[in-house]
């Protein structure tokens, strides 16, 4: 839709609120991650629930209830100050009960009855782990020059990153940040290029720069560190190569760092600023934001989501910051009239709601400015489950596709890549899509180093290849059934945007 293409265009000069109310046409909710291992107390086992914690408001009694929130179990997500109320999340079932009867304390207690639900990062279906035997076996595929497994990444080979790396891996002067479940630097894949001064834990809403934050709570929170390894991993002689091993990567952790892994709006706040003020050129951002897929502008809680982290993300791009964005894995048409959202509030009981994406946003790849990203397979046509839309999708990358089979060793249409504690795993997802895109924007940064985010922009869109809406009904699956309508022409398009990203291109 064209009023929605001029949303998208807005300058950045437009104040925020203004923006929000006349300019915007697209907004996501979010995911989940994982915090770093040991950042908080864990008193017992329970239900881990959100509470609210008030106080008077001098600081000094602050203080002094942080204190006993961390002694009873509770990690602090946000404390308001001025208002006296310290959002908290725990899993331990006496923690409302404790905190009642400590000094300051005017009254606690759980803001809801159900446990947090799952991780809503933007991969689909569960990872295949390599064992060191499947290792050993699919690096005697390797041709000379090649990494050991690189015969099994057809991604590489599908956007030109293989030769692109001989041309230009890419500057030690441009870092992408991955904003994500946290990242395992000491994986020999990403340790070459992994920028600790650049990383922090931003699981409470305030940046920690404790060394270690930033990583994996445990391996089930693999999600960033696989993404780390498509951005960059390096051309070592190990494992596998990024679409960009030249580039640094950072590690910014915003999820929970429990099993829910939930992604919350004052994290990923944090997570942009510390970017824009940490020097990092490029974020992933391979997620949404919970507790809403979608965060609807006439709902003053939504509302407020909304505002908040793109007023972040806003502060990032002036600050230099190209932030790139998943499409989502709903095969969702985001310029559709209407939208049926069954998954949210994800923290809580769900309720079945309509919804119209021109009005209620998937944060944070529908904010201005942000690169928004569908998902392909090998073939080169939209993966089965990647969402899509006209002036709504601004380019695509490889995310695999389990029906779309390569001529690989191992025969999988997913992508490998990185997975904590020196493994290796296949994924699929617009998650693996995004951070093709971000690791071609940081080899466009590399060659233009005086680039702003949105000549990144511009420049990502004009080296893609686009192959136009599809010429049969598409049905990703095979099934018989039309999944999704492709709208636009060879130029732009529903599908794909302006095209698939090209990483040859990128460095000529």
């Amino acid at each position: 839709m064209a009023h929605l293409r001029s949303r998208r265009r807005l300058a950045l000069a437009v104040p925020v609120v203004l923006s929000l109310t006349a300019s915007l046409g697209f907004l996501p909710s979010a995911a989940s991650a994982a915090p770093a291992a040991g950042t908080v107390a864990r008193a017992a086992d329970g239900p881990n629930l959100a509470y609210v914690v008030n106080t008077r408001t001098d600081r000094r009694t602050i203080e002094s209830v942080r204190r006993e929130i961390a002694r009873n179990g509770g990690t602090v997500v946000a404390t308001y100050d001025r208002i006296g109320v310290i959002v908290v999340h725990s899993a331990n079932p006496d923690f409302g009960a404790r905190m009642r009867a400590v000094r300051g304390v005017d009254s606690a207690g759980a803001t809801r009855t159900a446990p947090l639900s799952a991780a809503r990062t933007t991969d689909e279906g569960s990872a295949q782990v390599l064992s060191r035997a499947e290792q050993a076996r699919l690096a005697s595929s390797a041709a000379a020059g090649e990494e050991p497994l690189e015969a099994d990444q057809w991604d590489l080979r599908a956007i030109g990153a293989d030769r692109a790396a001989r041309i230009n891996p890419g500057s030690r002067n441009v870092t992408v940040g991955v904003i994500d479940t946290g990242v395992d630097d000491t994986h020999p894949d990403i340790a070459p290029n992994f920028s600790a001064s650049q990383s922090a834990s931003c699981v409470s809403g305030k940046a920690d720069t404790t060394y270690g934050a930033w990583r994996p709570a445990d391996a089930d929170h693999y999600h960033g560190t696989h993404v780390a390894g498509e951005i960059a991993a390096a051309r070592n002689g190990i494992g596998v190569a990024g679409v960009a091993p030249g580039v640094k990567v950072a590690g910014i952790t915003v999820a929970q760092p429990d099993a829910t892994s939930l992604f919350y709006p004052e994290s990923v706040v944090c997570a942009f600023v510390f970017a824009a003020d940490h020097g990092i050129e490029i974020t992933n951002n391979s997620y949404y934001v919970d507790p809403w897929l979608y965060n609807c502008m006439d709902d003053p809680d939504q509302r407020a989501i909304v505002d908040a982290v793109n007023r972040a993300q806003l502060y990032a791009q002036r600050k230099g910051t190209l932030n790139v964005a998943s499409a989502g894995n709903s095969n969702h048409d985001l310029d559709a009239d209407a939208i049926v959202d069954d998954s949210s509030p994800d923290d809580s009981t769900a309720q079945t709601r309509t919804i119209d994406p021109h009005e209620c946003f998937d944060v944070p790849t529908q904010l201005p400015g942000v690169v928004t990203v569908s998902a392909v397979g090998v073939k080169g046509t939209k993966s089965y489950y990647s969402s899509y839309g006209r002036g709504v999708v601004d380019v695509a990358g490889p995310g695999g596709d389990k029906y779309q089979i390569p001529d690989t060793p191992s025969k999988n249409g997913r992508i490998l890549s990185t997975m904590p504690n020196n493994q290796y795993g296949f994924l699929q997802g617009t998650s693996m899509a995004s951070p093709h895109v971000a690791a071609v924007a940081a080899l466009l940064k590399s060659a233009h180093p005086h680039a702003t985010p949105a000549q990144l922009q511009a420049l990502l869109k004009a080296e893609a290849d686009n192959p136009g809406c599809p010429a049969e009904p598409y049905d990703g699956d095979g099934d018989g059934v039309v999944d999704a309508t492709c709208v636009g022409g060879k130029r732009v398009n529903g599908f794909y945007g302006f095209g698939v990203v090209n990483a040859l291109r990128a460095v000529k």
